[in-house]
């Protein structure tokens, strides 16, 4: 079986405790192997959708071969909100500068 040829239906859930983060898993298994531990840090799981993912699927923030990678390893794909470095370090140089008055 070629990896192209790979397909899965995904459920696509997001919680109520950190704003970004969403859990991929298996439709037919749903959250039942996503660790409770996670799930107590996920919050109240609410699906967003249901998608038939592929390794070219492109996504926003993930990649398709790793979400399919991980959900066939353990069950599920967790992904994190994105990071703000940028804006941190911007904000501390902008910070420097001399104010105006």
């Amino acid at each position: 079986m070629s990896p192209q040829s790979i397909k899965l239906l995904c459920d696509i859930y997001k919680g109520d405790k950190k704003e970004g983060m969403y859990v991929y898993v298996d439709k037919k298994d749903g959250l039942s192997h996503v660790p409770d531990v996670l799930l107590k840090r996920f919050g109240n799981p609410a699906l967003v959708t249901t998608m038939l993912l592929t390794p070219v699927k492109k996504l926003a923030r993930a990649d398709a071969e790793q979400v399919l990678a991980d959900i066939n390893r353990q069950g599920f794909y967790l992904q994190m909100p994105p990071t703000f470095e940028a804006l941190d370090s911007a904000f501390t140089e902008n910070s420097k500068l001399p104010r105006s008055q």
